[in-house]
């Protein structure tokens, strides 16, 4: 009797089924737009119906895969192409953000929209702050009325803390701020937002991402200067925030001639008082410090 085993029979040309789950679906954008616009239309104007419309499609249709669409389409009415316009495949819904009345009720009813939703699919959130700064990049291919109303939506979803004062960073771009885009739409975006919350909360917002100390940056480097942010934002009716950049613009030179004397103090160099040397032997932060009182 062989010791050895006996080989199984096997059949040739067998075919196995692959399960739905392990097979790559297709990235169809275009597909996902049309069930969603097709969803919108139906809703109408009513915008409890197209909340509990965006609820329950959540359940059938891929979200977090297509959350780019999706908040192109609530934002601009279809997918918008680099820059700004709207790609021309398919038919734009008139539900969308920049299609409604240009008032702050408006746009409170329309932040409601994207609070419940996201409140309702937590994944969304890091995709609808993508989507945000994404959109302050295209300000230039938006029309008057369109940033107008991104930028009183963009206040209140600050105030609502459904985003977070981070997504600021998109307004630094260098050809925004060059064109006095950045400065422009920021005047906006802190009204609504200052007529959500009060400036404490506002202030509190920037400190925590680091912004409290950028907003100069919202304009070119020629003109970063406190009088110049004074007097633009002062101008607008925005007091407290120029006050604040002045104060925080004061505590960093502050800080820079603190750190200033206690190099000099280490290297074993005689101190210069800013009060009574001439300005032309002052380094560049003591003639700040002066400038700043």
């Amino acid at each position: 009797m062989s010791n050895q085993k006996q080989q199984k029979p096997t059949l040739t040309g067998q075919r196995f089924k692959t399960r739905k789950r392990d097979e790559k679906e297709r990235f169809d954008p275009s597909q996902f737009q049309e069930s969603i616009v097709q969803g919108l239309n139906q809703s109408g104007t009513d915008l409890e119906a197209v909340g509990k419309f965006l609820d329950a499609s959540g359940a059938k249709l891929d979200y977090r895969r297509y959350a780019e669409t999706l908040f192109d389409i609530l934002v601009a009415g279809g997918m918008l192409a680099p820059g700004g316009t709207l790609a021309e495949d398919m038919t734009p819904t008139e539900f969308c953000l920049f299609k409604a009345q240009e008032d702050m009720e408006t746009m409170q009813a329309y932040a409601q929209v994207f609070n419940k939703l996201i409140r309702r699919y937590k994944y969304l959130e890091k995709g609808f702050e993508d989507e945000v700064k994404k959109l302050l990049l295209f300000l230039k291919g938006f029309t008057e009325s369109e940033c107008n109303k991104l930028a009183m939506l963009t206040g209140i979803l600050l105030a609502n803390g459904t985003i977070s004062a981070s997504i600021l960073s998109s307004l630094f771009n260098e050809n925004l701020v060059k064109e006095g885009v950045s400065a422009s739409f920021a005047i906006k975006l802190f009204k609504s937002w200052l007529s959500e919350r009060d400036f404490n909360s506002v202030a509190g917002s920037l400190r925590k991402v680091g912004m409290d100390n950028r907003l100069m940056e919202l304009f070119p480097a020629n003109k970063r200067s406190c009088e110049h942010f004074s007097k633009y934002f002062n101008d607008a009716g925005l007091q407290e925030l120029s006050g604040f950049v002045k104060n925080q613009q004061s505590i960093g030179t502050r800080k820079e001639l603190q750190k200033e004397i206690e190099d000099q103090m280490s290297r074993g160099d005689p101190l210069k008082d800013p009060r009574t040397e001439p300005e032309t032997s002052l380094s560049h932060t003591q003639q700040n410090m002066i400038s700043i009182y």
